[in-house]
């Protein structure tokens, strides 16, 4: 059996960023569009007025890019580290 090694808190910590960001810009969208989903409510006081949509975009691009950075980072951390 086989374990997986530890997340650096790094990584954990751009984990939640980036599903914060990646739910909150989705439901946001959806929010926008059908009227009726309000999931992550908080994040309508990250965008500025009257650009909703192109904010909660930009939310979910965020979140996408902070993502993919921190598997990068942690990749690049566990490539120091000897197993």
């Amino acid at each position: 059996m086989t374990s997986t090694p530890a997340r650096s808190p790094l990584a954990a910590l751009s984990g939640l960023l980036c599903f914060v960001l990646v739910v909150g810009g989705v439901s946001g969208l959806l929010h926008e569009w059908l009227g009726w989903i309000r999931f992550m409510g908080f994040v309508r006081f990250l965008v500025p007025e009257g650009y909703e949509v192109y904010g909660y975009v930009v939310m979910t691009a965020l979140g996408g890019a902070v993502g993919v950075a921190g598997v990068a980072g942690d990749a690049l951390a566990r490539r120091g580290r000897p197993s």
